[in-house]
């Protein structure tokens, strides 16, 4: 491969080439500074032309807010009654809460002579009450029929403001007087202050009557002549203020010269009071801008003169991409890894609860087997021991005897109710179901337990509509589950001061919904899935075998509903059924 050299160079060579180099970058830097400075100081016109029309907007918006309100005013029959000579105690009034309302400086209407009658500010020390302002230009061009403006510092106040009068006219047309408002834009020149930038405005005289600097206002861009002066001290526009020249002059078409500082220079015209509005930048602004561009190139030529230490960093950022890509290939494979172990304990979770499902579901046909050999075998002799006991009873018995006869009869009826749970996981599941109303499946089961709800003390509330709720189901196995939900919460209703049990049907739509609620000790820590177990129970030993939920869940489960528990807030449990109403019902 062929390489480049540099040719040996002796020293008188070596200065001529160092001198030649450096008049290369003199004379690239000198372009290069000449265009930039070029391209900022375009830009920076542009931009300043969109500032320049921003002030603009802001200080017309400013000065047409108040243009319609001196001609409303001059046809408010108060100002015209005044103007007359009528009351000017309400006027004075009236005028003074239109000035705090619209934040004016002063409102105030003037005679024919120009003495001011009535005025906002008549309360105040200095009032305009008893002031002439004929010599205003203003009330001059009002008393000529035309619409007066003029800025000026205030007579009065010494303040300065922005002045728009009217004429006001009788009903024949005559000019009676000239009211006229002051507006004060000394809030305008202070936002200006605040914004950081040089603006100002000057009248037609080139007097600078708005400033963001305080220390150019009220000096001239230009000398004044005399018979201009004379006319300004007349109508006492500026007060006292001298008019001395600003050290100002015009640099060529875009720039102007302040103060020995050079600025660019925009200017927009202001139509109604013939203003202009001047917009200054530093050019030292600029200058730094295209010193930076310059610098910005040093800096390109020097990496460019670095360039084996790019190729270098280069070589070593590949190096890193690589790593950086191994290590999110290896992020990735751990990210399928852990998404691999979530899938996986998913469906060990699945496994889990179908071999819970399994083993309940075993636990049960084990039951009915059992079911169908206990109750068989248990059935004749409970029968016996019914009849004997009942012979006893009627035998004449030695006193003593009839209270243990008693408790043996008890022990039969427990143990009858115990293989009549027993009998329902013996018999097969129904496989032929019809049209049943649960309104009146809660009527049939309602006979089974009213004796023992009565017994019981307990109030049964009832909230029902007013027609059939029809379900595909089996009657006796539904009001089996009415019988077994009820006579649960009436055992747990026991030991309860108040004994209220609550039965709510309602039609939800596609579903119907039965709630049982009571107001007895409640599930405790138990939760639902405990309770459906065969055998396990809440109640103490003897009360009962803990079937009566089991078999309520399969007969709920067999009729495609769905069975629910909590603790109710104010004690006691609530279990709530539902069922799917009939394809009838649901489409009407």
């Amino acid at each position: 491969m062929a390489t480049w050299t540099l040719p040996r160079l002796t020293r008188p060579r070596l200065g001529a080439w160092l001198i030649l180099a450096v008049a290369i970058f003199a004379g690239v830097t000198a372009i290069l500074f000449e265009v930039s400075l070029g391209y900022f100081q375009s830009l920076e016109l542009q931009r300043s032309q969109g500032r320049v029309t921003l002030y603009r907007s802001t200080l017309i918006s400013a000065l047409d807010r108040y243009q319609h309100l001196p001609y409303v005013l001059a046809r408010d029959p108060y100002v015209m009654d005044a103007a007359r000579g009528g009351d000017r105690d309400i006027l004075n009034r009236r005028l003074k809460d239109f000035a705090e309302q619209a934040a004016l400086d002063a409102i105030y209407l003037m005679d024919r002579t120009g003495l001011t009658v009535s005025a906002s500010n008549y309360d105040e020390p200095q009032t305009f009450l008893g002031q002439n302002y004929g010599f205003r230009p203003y009330f001059q061009s009002a008393m000529r029929g035309d619409r007066g403006q003029f800025f000026g510092i205030g007579a009065t106040t010494l303040r300065p403001g922005f002045f728009i009068a009217e004429p006001v006219r009788d009903s024949d047309g005559r000019i009676r007087g000239v009211i006229a408002l002051k507006l004060d834009l000394t809030g305008l020149e202070t936002a200006w202050n605040r914004g950081g930038e040089s603006v100002f405005v000057s009248n037609p005289d080139g007097v600078v009557v708005l400033s963001s600097d305080p220390a150019w206002r009220y000096k001239a861009l230009e000398a004044i002549p005399d018979t201009r002066r004379s006319a300004i001290r007349n109508g006492r526009q500026f007060g006292n203020e001298p008019l001395t020249a600003l050290h100002w002059r015009p640099d060529g078409p875009d720039f102007a010269v302040l103060n020995d500082t050079r600025f660019l220079h925009v200017t927009a015209g202001i139509p109604a009071p013939q203003w202009t509005l001047h917009f200054l930048v530093d050019e030292r602004e600029v200058l730094v801008q295209a010193w930076f561009s310059v610098i910005a190139a040093t800096i390109v030529a020097a990496l460019i003169l670095a360039i084996g230490l790019y190729i270098r960093a280069r070589r070593i950022r590949a190096a890193l991409h690589a790593s950086q890509a191994a290590r999110r290939k290896l992020r990735l494979a751990n990210m399928d890894l852990a998404r691999e172990i979530e899938d996986r304990r998913a469906a060990e979770q699945r496994l889990e609860t179908a071999r819970s499902e399994l083993a309940r579901t075993s636990k049960l046909a084990a039951l009915g087997q059992l079911a169908a050999s206990v109750t068989h075998e248990l059935g004749q002799p409970i029968a016996a021991m019914k009849n004997y006991l009942a012979a006893a009873e009627m035998a004449p018995r030695p006193e003593g005897q009839g209270r243990i006869i008693e408790r043996l009869t008890g022990i039969v009826a427990r143990m009858e109710k115990l293989t009549a749970q027993l009998r329902f996981f013996a018999q097969p599941s129904a496989d032929r179901f019809s049209e049943t109303d649960l309104i009146a499946v809660w009527r049939g089961a309602q006979e089974l337990i009213a004796a023992d709800a009565r017994i019981a003390g307990i109030d049964i509330v009832e909230q029902m509509p007013p027609g059939p709720i029809p379900v595909h189901g089996d009657r006796l196995r539904l009001e089996q589950v009415f019988v077994n939900l009820v006579r649960n919460a009436i055992l747990a209703m026991a030991d309860s001061a108040t004994k209220t049990l609550t039965v709510t049907i309602a039609d939800e739509g596609r579903d119907t919904r039965v709630v049982i609620a009571d107001t007895g000790c409640g599930l405790g820590d138990a939760s639902l899935e405990d309770l459906q177990e065969p055998f396990v129970t809440t109640r103490a030993s003897g009360d009962g075998m803990g079937l009566g939920l089991a078999i309520s869940a399969e007969i709920v489960k067999e009729h495609g509903g769905t069975l629910a528990a909590r603790n109710r807030d104010g004690g006691g449990a609530e279990f709530a059924v539902c069922f799917p109403l009939m394809a009838e019902e649901r489409a009407a």
